[in-house]
């Protein structure tokens, strides 16, 4: 066989060399999971996680991905230290016994080239469901300030939170539960 036949073949390894899924670690000060739902009738509340972490795998390439979070559920911030005491109680995350909520995602659909939704189990409070979370904004870039490869998205899904064994007052506060994840990861 001539040396020219294994040209095709070496082009396709470099090319598949080139294309392999990235690795990126959630930043931590950048990402704040957010949680609203409505008071009663009155309002809609707002409140969010202070601590996340894990790891997003990006193929931009292969329009292929994976997403790990963790949800440290002990660093809810309310705005009042009662309120966050009182959802760290049994009757919502229940933190003594779940520390920690995550998402796994099972398929990362992408729309244009780039990642449009997610779908995944939520595991909260030890009860696992499927949720799909829409992707509404996402880049990839160097960071002009650190000089890293860096992607960024907000995510969000509604869930029902007595889905998750955290129903107390439904109907009274609301049953839905807006979660939105904006996230910040760092190629490892």
């Amino acid at each position: 066989m001539n040396r020219f036949a294994y040209l095709p073949i070496v082009a396709l390894l470099s090319t598949a060399a080139w294309a392999a899924p990235e690795t990126f670690v959630i930043d931590q000060n950048h990402t704040l999971p957010r949680f609203s739902y409505n008071h009663m009738g009155f309002s809609t509340q707002l409140s969010r996680f202070d601590k996340a972490s894990g790891k997003i795998v990006y193929d931009p390439e292969a329009h292929t991905g994976s997403v790990d979070v963790t949800i440290d559920m002990t660093s809810v911030d309310t705005g009042n230290d009662s309120l966050n005491e009182h959802l760290q109680g049994p009757d919502f995350f229940d933190t003594a016994k779940y520390p920690t909520a995550t998402f796994k995602s099972t398929i990362v659909k992408f729309v244009n080239g780039v990642p449009a939704s997610i779908e995944g189990n939520l595991t909260i409070k030890g009860i696992t469901k499927p949720v799909t979370l829409t992707v509404t904004s996402f880049k990839h870039a160097m960071n002009p300030m650190f000089k890293k490869d860096e992607i960024g998205a907000d995510a969000t899904t509604t869930i029902k939170r007595s889905n998750f064994g955290a129903g107390k007052y439904v109907p009274l506060v609301g049953d839905e539960v807006t979660l939105t994840i904006p996230v910040e990861a760092f190629k490892e």
